[in-house]
């Protein structure tokens, strides 16, 4: 692996305490130096690119993507979901179990981390809680830790049997992982031929559409607080996956001031839209958990803007173009965001909203990188692994969907205007992508 040189870029390191005009040589896939700007030497044949005028940071990590492989490569691919990763400045992503068949099983989880597979940045697989997702019979954590999978989750279903969530923290503690809840009273949401489609509100009285109750979260955030309570010897760490609701928050905020192990995300597209942009039936609007009402996202900024939320996550979840061109009802949930995560939050967080910009990086690398245990990422630390995003922090730019690298094109924020072009993402040391070439 060729030697690589960061000539002149402003680093902002928030894991390391850096923030200054710095150099960077990168060598055999780590941080090999950090120096004042033309004290580094580099050997002949060094490449080197010149990032004056920009920002250098820590590579983005993503703890919560759904890339679709195996299964429903008409979606999405690990190879094309990771190059829509690098597009937006991510060098890790944590991809979620709700595959066909399910990653319940070491195998799956060494599968889907297999150079075949293509990954253009790294592939943290999170393997099912349960087996088959079905909440009934939790998996080999020790084994499944031992394949490589970085945490346990049924992401797309909650846990529901206090008994099963129980036996899942107990396990997970024992094995050095993090349960990560998807917070959703399914009995409150699924009702057969009545299944919710939005959040419950005026708005979808008026659209006629069947509501989804904040407390069908909060109620189940407020379950697994206690059961983390009476575990509390074990050190069971409860992360709560896309909170969207002020109730849920406001649950994780008092757990905190206990002293528990629970932790939070949330994803741009919950502390930007609301409710209200589903407009006339905008299936780029429709994701689970749904858009939530003024006041929630309020509630959802106050927590990022004061340090309750631990990360920031995008819920990547790419449908093909015809599984989102029917009525509200039947479409899926969720919407792509791994190419927006950046600028939507530079634009609004730091911009808009005066978060300094090492708090917002931090976020979106060093934070979620410590949730889950990537021990030499989320930093640029001597010796780290060389993951790296550039970026022109001044820069404006309009997205537009289809455009992107993913397979899929859904989002709501087609046509948005941007704050941060990033120029080149490097994993491992490896360009991965290059703005001038893509």
């Amino acid at each position: 692996m060729t030697a690589l040189v960061i000539r002149g870029g402003h680093l902002i390191d928030p894991a390391a305490g850096i923030d200054a005009l710095k150099d960077i040589l990168l060598k055999d896939g780590r941080v090999a130096e950090i120096a004042a700007p033309g004290k580094l030497k580099p050997a002949n044949g060094t490449e080197i690119l010149d990032a004056t005028g920009l920002t250098v940071a820590p590579g983005l990590v993503d703890m919560h993507v759904h890339l679709r492989e195996p299964g429903q490569t008409h979606k999405e691919t690990i190879a094309t979901g990771t190059a829509a990763a690098a597009a937006g400045g991510f060098t890790a992503v944590a991809a979620m179990p709700n595959t066909r068949p399910v990653n319940d099983s070491p195998e799956t989880t060494r599968w889907m981390q297999a150079p075949e597979r293509g990954a253009v940045v790294r592939v943290f697989p999170v393997a099912a809680a349960t087996r088959g997702l079905k909440g009934e019979a939790i998996n080999d954590y020790a084994a499944l830790k031992s394949a490589g999978a970085v945490a346990v989750s049924d992401d797309g279903l909650p846990i529901l049997k206090d008994s099963v969530m129980r036996e899942a923290l107990t396990a997970a503690a024992r094995a050095g992982l993090t349960v990560i809840q998807h917070a959703e009273d399914t009995r409150l949401t699924q009702i057969p031929g009545m299944t919710a489609a939005m959040n419950a509100g005026p708005v979808a009285f008026k659209l006629g559409l069947r509501g989804w109750p904040s407390e069908a979260e909060s109620s189940i955030v407020e379950r697994d607080i206690r059961l983390v309570t009476q575990l509390r010897e074990a050190r069971p760490h409860l992360h709560v996956a896309h909170i969207s609701t002020a109730a849920a928050m406001n649950a994780v905020r008092q757990a905190r001031r206990s002293g528990l192990r629970v932790t939070c995300e949330v994803t741009p597209h919950h502390f930007l839209l609301t409710d209200e942009h589903v407009g006339l039936y905008d299936t780029h609007a429709k994701m689970c958990p749904p858009l939530r009402s003024a006041a929630d996202r309020e509630a959802i900024i106050e927590a990022i803007l004061d340090g309750v939320v631990d990360a920031i996550a995008t819920d990547h979840a790419p449908h093909a173009v015809h599984e989102k061109e029917v009525e509200f009802d039947l479409a899926p949930h969720g919407i792509i965001g791994l190419e927006t995560a950046l600028g939507l939050s530079l634009r609004w967080l730091h911009r808009e909203w005066k978060m300094p910009l090492g708090r917002v990086l931090s976020l979106l690398s060093a934070q979620p990188a410590a949730l889950l245990n990537l021990k030499g990422r989320g930093t640029l630390a001597m010796g780290s692994f060389a993951d790296l995003v550039v970026f022109d922090p001044k820069a404006e730019w309009t997205y537009r969907a289809h455009e992107g690298k993913s397979k899929s094109h859904n989002s709501p924020f087609d046509g948005w205007t941007m704050q941060g072009k990033v120029r080149w993402t490097i994993s491992e040391g490896r360009i991965a992508y290059d703005a001038e070439s893509a």
